[in-house]
């Protein structure tokens, strides 16, 4: 006698990155590999390669390992320079050494892929 059962795979919308997005309800799932350096008060110039996962008109959405607060400023820049603007972060969930960060463009990102 054979059983039916369902086993839950583990997807992208099972991330941390996932569960943030949710709060952000025009979040676009994309993957696009960026540099992300802290800037301002203390530990500025702290940097690191991340890709960000989701994306509003105003919001990316990435996990960092990078020590980031509610309201710190990153610059956001990936490799062939058509995304080079500062965001500050506007929500936090820390998840075992990595954070899931969503972070609001400081101004109107006019070549930004995702449009209002």
């Amino acid at each position: 006698m054979s059983q039916e059962a369902t086993a839950r795979a583990r997807a992208a919308g099972d991330s941390s990155i996932a569960r943030l997005a949710r709060y952000f309800p025009d979040a676009t799932p994309v993957r696009i590999p960026v540099s992300l350096i802290r800037v301002g008060s203390t530990n500025s110039g702290l940097s690191e390669s991340t890709v960000i996962e989701f994306g509003t008109a105003r919001e990316v959405l990435f996990a960092s390992s990078l020590p980031l607060e509610f309201a710190d400023v990153v610059r956001v820049q990936n490799s062939d320079g058509t995304l080079n603007a500062e965001a500050c972060v506007v929500a936090l969930q820390y998840n075992r050494g990595r954070t899931a960060v969503a972070a609001r463009f400081t101004q109107e990102v006019s070549n930004w892929i995702v449009k209002p």
